[in-house]
């Protein structure tokens, strides 16, 4: 009776889940000035949520400055040509609102979150700190030096630099290879007039998007955008600078970290998929059967509650706009590192030759479609992934296509995307550890 109750109330779930995500309807409008407004009304709460995407990310810093597309990010609010970092975070705070700002691999995002009542102050504020940063060079070196903190304190923790030197195995020169945050010799290096430069490239309404989400109209939207980033001005050149070559395949290498350790951490994997491959929604279910799906994951399943054989294992597949990487993640006692990697092959290979089981794949598009509106649920989050949806040109039926796409994968789409997405001859393999101690084999596909 009870298994009959919990199934009842996550199929009613389901349906109420799907049908929500369908009435998602999000609008479209291109402002004189190339700017694109992403928008979704919702009036159950008086909040509005507007996120900024800028279509610049550390994929876009120059080769020898790894870091400025985060460093201008992080600089965005503290300080404009009128307010100072002090007046900027004054002002937010007293309307009770939020202004954020970061960059990624693919994209650089500034948030604003305030109440209805409180938009236009908002505005005001978030395109103050969007349309006129200062980059003032006692500001510039501040936050410089927080960023070469972070970046030397993460040296002692071994999965960042198991994730770290992974990226770098797996990329070589393509800027996917560098952490967001930079390099501590990149950074060092990086001038104000760096930061002036990139920001009059990239930061146009050309080569941006604005998704706004809450309580408001179309109406209200069009006027406060006019309002508030007409001013912005356009630059043509912004859209034909010339990208990276996407990343390719590479043979398999490996990097043995030698650190003082009680415990071995491993990162293994290869480039993946971008995300607008068709194979997409195959590829997430079947990851999320591999490792992805947390104590339902078969990496977890066997490799540790079976064999217990590592502390934490999970698989990720990092779909950006060039190709991301497939990756497992473990950690693992010193003796136990060769059989752990050893293990996590043994499961890429029966993935790859067997046909998953038919409640495996039911519980994976079931969870991935059950848990898909719990991400819609509030304004910013909302904003966030309507923001995704813009840059990756997902289309506007996005929300209502997802679960259909998720419930369409089938047994056969596992085995096929997983023979020919997974590579365990050509695997490039970190470990952070005792080396001594653990041993490394050279790992061998079963």
């Amino acid at each position: 009776m009870r298994f009959y109750t919990l199934f009842l109330t996550i199929f009613l779930f389901l349906i109420n889940a799907g049908n929500a995500s369908a009435e998602i309807k999000p609008k479209q409008i291109v402002m004189e000035n190339g700017l694109t407004v992403l928008l979704i009304e919702r009036h159950t709460l008086p909040i509005v949520s507007v996120v900024a995407l800028v279509k610049a990310g550390s994929i876009n810093d120059p080769a020898d400055r790894a870091g400025v597309a985060n460093l201008t990010a992080s600089l965005l609010d503290e300080g404009t040509v009128k307010r100072t970092s002090v007046q900027i975070s004054e002002e937010i705070d007293f309307i009770g609102g939020s202004i954020s700002a970061a960059a990624s691999k693919d994209f650089t995002t500034a948030s604003l979150k305030v109440l209805k009542k409180d938009i236009e102050k908002g505005l005001d504020l978030f395109s103050d700190v969007l349309l006129h940063p200062r980059f003032d060079p006692k500001e510039v070196d501040r936050v410089r030096h927080l960023i070469l903190g972070s970046i030397h304190s993460e040296e002692d923790d071994p999965m960042t630099v198991a994730g770290r030197s992974f990226e770098k195995l797996v990329y070589g020169d393509h800027p996917y290879g560098n952490p967001v945050v930079g390099l501590a010799a990149t950074v060092e290096k990086i001038t104000p007039s760096d930061l002036t430069l990139f920001y009059q490239t990239y930061y146009r309404p050309n080569n941006a998007l604005v998704a706004i989400v809450g309580d408001v109209t179309e109406q209200e939207a069009t006027d406060w955008v006019k309002k508030y980033f007409s001013e912005w001005k356009p630059n043509p050149s912004a859209l034909a600078i010339k990208m990276p070559a996407p990343p390719t395949l590479q043979p398999k290498k490996t990097d043995l970290i030698d650190k003082a350790l009680t415990q071995s951490s491993v990162e293994m994997g290869h480039v993946g998929i971008d995300r607008k491959n068709p194979d997409f929604y195959p590829v997430l279910v079947m990851n999320y059967i591999l490792g992805g799906g947390g104590f339902s994951s078969r990496l977890l399943t066997e490799i540790r509650d079976n064999q217990g054989l590592v502390y934490s294992v999970s698989s990720s597949f990092g779909a950006q706009k060039q190709p991301g990487s497939f990756s497992i993640s473990l950690q693992t006692k010193t003796a136990n590192t060769n059989k752990a990697i050893a293990a996590a092959l043994t499961e890429i290979n029966r993935i790859r030759t067997e046909k998953v089981a038919e409640d495996e794949l039911s519980e994976a598009k079931s969870y991935l479609m059950g848990s898909f509106p719990l991400r819609l649920e509030t304004t910013d989050g909302l904003a966030s992934i309507l923001s995704h949806v813009g840059f990756y040109e997902l289309g506007m039926t996005y929300f209502k296509d997802y679960p259909s796409r998720i419930e369409k994968v089938t047994q056969e789409d596992i085995l096929r995307v997983a023979q020919k997405y997974l590579h365990p001859e050509q695997l490039s393999i970190v470990v952070v550890g005792n080396l001594a101690e653990a041993k490394i084999t050279e790992p061998t596909p079963p």
